[in-house]
């Protein structure tokens, strides 16, 4: 199977419109990571972590997610369903529940490439790349991923601030400094 962004952007589109649209985008991003080469050929091949928007409305975002070597970010929500397929490296999840104390951790899941895993609009989770290489995967989210206001927590206390996207992408940079300064680059 040949991945072609715009079809994949033109097939979650129509996916909305399903019963249960969260699933069939679920099917469409497995589909689309099974073939993880053809996903780099559209694409093309992450060199640097950083959050590349595929595709934004208000019902729908589809990202292009690449998260640096090493790179740990803190606890967060989406407060839309999500849908995450990995086309490259590893992700660890931690995932977390509210509780008295602000979040009590309540489960892990490593994905790999190949791998897909739905998220619903209330779930709290931190993300780690274990490995000395960039993790590449297509997120796909139920709706505006940039507008919704969301919540972080600190990794330390678990004490909840509102969502700071400057931090955020200031984590991804001081990634990408790591990757410039690999002697190999």
């Amino acid at each position: 199977m040949t991945f072609h962004k715009e079809r994949f952007i033109e097939d979650c589109r129509a996916a909305l419109k399903e019963s249960n649209a969260q699933a069939a985008i679920q099917d469409l991003v497995a589909r689309a990571v099974s073939e993880p080469a053809q996903v780099v050929r559209a694409l093309g091949e992450p060199r640097l972590s950083g959050v590349n928007t595929i595709y934004k409305a208000d019902d729908l975002t589809i990202l292009n997610l690449c998260w640096g070597p090493r790179m740990v970010f803190k606890p967060h929500d989406h407060r839309m369903w999500a849908v995450i397929g990995i086309y490259g490296g590893r992700e660890q999840n931690i995932f977390y529940r509210r509780s008295e104390q602000g979040l009590a951790q309540h489960g892990t899941k490593e994905l790999n490439a190949k791998d897909v895993v739905p998220l619903g609009k209330s779930i709290i989770h931190s993300v780690t790349n274990p490995l000395d290489q960039i993790t590449a995967a297509i997120h796909v989210y139920g709706g505006d991923f940039f507008t919704t206001p969301r919540s972080e927590w600190n990794p330390k206390t678990l004490e909840e601030f509102p969502y700071d996207v400057e931090a955020t992408m200031r984590a991804f940079e001081e990634a990408n400094g790591r990757i410039r300064e690999q002697p190999d680059r």
